[in-house]
């Protein structure tokens, strides 16, 4: 009969059904997104079309190494603030069109030595808050077109020598937040085309005197919070191009400067460390005329007379007798 009430089971399952399970790949869609939480298996079957995969702040701790296979056309690989320990050696075989891999903050203490063979064309690669150790000059054999390598906050101790060397297209290094005590010579071999090296926060006390010389084309240079003592003479002289060179909160006396060439200012940021106001340094810094970034914390620790005065006051005052 028409006015007849439906029993409750039957009308539940006359309901339209609800929206479609978390992190569903769709049909002929060129980007997948999945942040939930309690994801644990990286989604399979996802689309031939995929270009872009971001599956990130999930629980996923392990991936197969067909993860990517049926995926020819995938440029973009997101896989951040997971649980990644390890990837499967041949996890990238089946995307050699891939541009972008993000690992940031997960728990990659290494990588298989052939990791990406076969990706020649990656362009940005972030490893940036692991726990790697040590870096293996296998990983970047293959890697021409490379423009983008972010190391910073792993576990690392030493840049072997040349180990950047096949890098030849590189524009950014991001070695910060490590546990570098120094920096073999040689260690930025190959690196022509590179415009900014990061080796903020580490425990540096010297630096070889021909650090920089593989790396002439260099604009952007942060060596701030480290334990710098002493620069060796010269050491920024082939850096003819540099724009910004961070020296904050080390345990300079004396300085080191580019030569200065045409163009704007450097912008310098030399405070935090204890400076002595004698006339090489003051002498310098009117010779090269950088623009001190943070000169009201750019103080001089002797000798007592200059103590606590900004470097930059005396450097411009008449009285020196430099």
């Amino acid at each position: 009969p028409s006015g007849r009430i439906l029993p409750p089971l039957l009308l539940l399952l006359l309901l339209p059904l609800g929206p479609a399970a978390p992190c569903s790949p769709q049909p002929n869609a060129t980007h997948f997104i999945c942040t939930e939480p309690t994801l644990s298996t990286f989604p399979s079957g996802l689309p031939t079309t995929t270009l872009a995969i971001s599956v990130e702040f999930t629980a996923l701790a392990a991936l197969l190494p067909t993860a990517l296979a049926g995926l020819p056309q995938l440029q973009e690989l997101h896989l951040s603030s997971n649980r990644l320990a390890t990837l499967p050696e041949g996890l990238l075989h089946p995307v050699p069109t891939l541009r972008v891999l993000d690992l940031t903050d997960n728990l990659l203490a290494d990588l298989p030595a052939g990791i990406f063979t076969g990706n020649g064309h990656l362009q940005h690669l972030v490893l940036q808050g692991n726990q790697l150790q040590a870096l293996q000059p296998a990983w970047f054999q293959h890697l021409p077109q490379l423009h983008w390598l972010n190391l910073a906050a792993n576990a690392l101790v030493e840049v072997p020598p040349a180990v950047f060397h096949p890098l030849h297209s590189l524009r950014s290094l991001d070695l910060s937040r490590n546990r570098l005590a120094s920096l073999a010579p040689g260690a930025l071999a190959g690196l022509r085309a590179l415009r900014r090296l990061d080796l903020e926060g580490n425990r540096l006390g010297t630096l070889p005197p021909t650090t920089f010389v593989p790396v002439p084309a260099l604009r952007f240079l942060f060596l701030q919070g480290n334990k710098l003592r002493a620069l060796p003479a010269g050491i920024f002289v082939p850096l003819r191009h540099l724009r910004v060179l961070d020296l904050a909160h080390n345990r300079l006396q004396a300085l080191e400067l580019p030569l200065r060439s045409p163009g704007p200012a450097l912008d310098l940021d030399i405070s935090g460390n204890p400076w002595v106001c004698e006339c090489p340094l003051l002498a310098l810094l009117r010779r090269a005329a950088p623009r001190l970034t943070t000169a009201r914390d750019t103080l001089c620790a002797s000798p007592m007379r200059y103590r606590g005065q900004e470097v930059a006051a005396v450097s411009q005052a008449g009285d020196t007798g430099c």
